[in-house]
């Protein structure tokens, strides 16, 4: 049995813990059966983010006439588009890849492996065992499926594959609302391709505030085929199509079929009952505030802890993980104003509290919502629809932060700031706004407070 300092599982945020490790000379293992970089660089945030720019570009030209500018798309090259991307992606990986190798204090493990007692591992690929003092679980999930009959009789897509599609369809069929299935349409329909959403419940990104989810249906329902409140029960092929039969009687068709319907961890191939790591009842890792599990020395982050599902999560806990290997656990984790994106048409960001959340548990509460419309930059991108959400407490402090529109994204990051220091909103009120830049929104937003 090999013995090293470290074991980190999984080759996407852990990999900051490896290096911060290897950097100090100590010897460090990797493992990884697949390409280095995990899901993000390969298959998530990133290659998605690269074709929804592109989609982008491609919504911008389609609506160049609402700005009297005569434009047309003679075509989208949707092959080398994809083919593009996925090269990038994968130079980007190999160069990881490189990096590891030529390390003096790493050793990758290109194999599956699992736990067979605590603090030990054994490799798919050849049977050899390997251990450590310090372990970290950060292997992360991967697409979950859902109970719908006739599944694995048809050709389906999940997020991997569907950022490898090699031709364009004239149409697709999506099962689930969420945000995977909300940006991934996004980068379809502009592209010229007919897009049917499948979504259980009410609204479409279902976790969000409430009136940024129903405005957002609103808004994509305008776009695509949308049918909500809506299961799918059963799927089938007919022809050159795939059909969704739902329990409202409804059958929705297309060429291809998406399903998006969360996400599951991956201890069950890594088998970690065997080494004493206990998990919740969705099969995530559980870990303590200083994200060691229930085995000291083993710690665990990322998507496969199942705290916050986001790749700035992840690196986050990561930067929290290394200092606790190094010294024992003494830093916790603080989750206040962790914040996320949907990378969709409109954007959507938010962090704090939902409203719903704050009814259910009887918190007092202030709010104020301000209109992109009413701002110099949003009457000049001719927006309509979006609009900033503040929710706050009587005596002033911050406790959710919710928008919808162009760059939410980006310009939810003030009050992010204001939050994570505890600024309440006259950190906001007080700040001097550059006039007419689309931060105004979320300025007046506070002022109405």
């Amino acid at each position: 049995m090999r013995e090293h300092d470290l074991i980190v599982i999984g080759s996407g945020s852990g990999l900051s813990v490896a290096s911060g490790w290897a950097n100090r000379g100590k010897d460090v293992a990797v493992v990884e059966p697949g390409r280095m970089g995990g899901t993000c660089l390969n298959r998530g945030c990133i290659p998605s983010k690269m074709l929804i720019h592109r989609a982008d570009v491609a919504e911008t030209v389609r609506n160049s006439e609402d700005f009297h500018v005569q434009a047309s798309m003679d075509g989208v090259e949707f092959e080398e588009m994809v083919d593009d991307v996925n090269e990038e992606v994968k130079e980007e990986s190999e160069q990881i890849s490189k990096g590891i190798e030529s390390s003096e204090n790493h050793t990758l493990y290109e194999s599956k492996a699992r736990f067979v007692e605590e603090k030990v591992l054994e490799l798919e690929d050849t049977g050899e065992q390997i251990t450590a003092e310090k372990i970290v679980v950060a292997a992360g999930t991967r697409p979950s499926k859902p109970p719908v009959d006739g599944l694995d009789q048809v050709d389906y897509m999940t997020s991997k594959d569907a950022l490898r599609m090699d031709e364009k369809p004239d149409s697709i069929v999506v099962i689930g609302g969420g945000y995977i299935a909300c940006e991934m349409a996004h980068f379809w329909g502009p592209l010229g391709v007919d897009v049917r959403i499948v979504q259980g419940p009410s609204v479409l990104v279902d976790k969000e505030d409430r009136e940024v989810a129903e405005k957002f249906t609103d808004i994509y329902s305008d776009k695509f085929e949308v049918h909500t409140d809506t299961y799918a029960e059963a799927v089938r092929t007919e022809g050159n199509e795939v059909v969704v039969e739902t329990d409202t009687g409804e059958e929705v068709s297309g060429d291809e079929l998406m399903v998006a319907t969360g996400r599951t961890p991956n201890t069950d191939t890594l088998e970690v009952e065997a080494a004493g790591i206990e998990t919740g009842d969705a099969g995530f890792v559980e870990v303590d505030e200083y994200m060691q599990t229930s085995v000291d020395g083993v710690y665990a982050l990322g998507d496969i802890a199942g705290n916050y599902l986001f790749k700035h999560s992840a690196n986050y806990e990561a930067n929290i993980v290394f200092k606790n290997t190094l010294v024992g656990p003494e830093f916790e984790v603080d989750y206040t104003a962790m914040p996320h994106a949907i990378f969709s048409s409109p954007q959507v960001a938010g962090a704090g509290k939902k409203e719903q959340e704050l009814e259910e548990e009887g918190t007092d509460y202030v709010k104020a919502t301000y209109d992109y419309a009413d701002t110099g930059m949003g009457g000049a991108l001719k927006e309509e629809n979006g609009f900033v959400k503040v929710l706050a407490s009587e005596e002033g402090d911050i406790l959710g932060i919710h928008i919808i529109g162009p760059h939410a994204s980006s310009i939810i990051h003030e009050a992010l700031v204001a939050m994570r220091n505890d600024l309440g909103i006259s950190g906001i009120k007080d700040t001097i706004h550059i006039h007419p830049a689309l931060n105004e929104v979320v300025g007046r937003a506070f002022d109405q407070l």
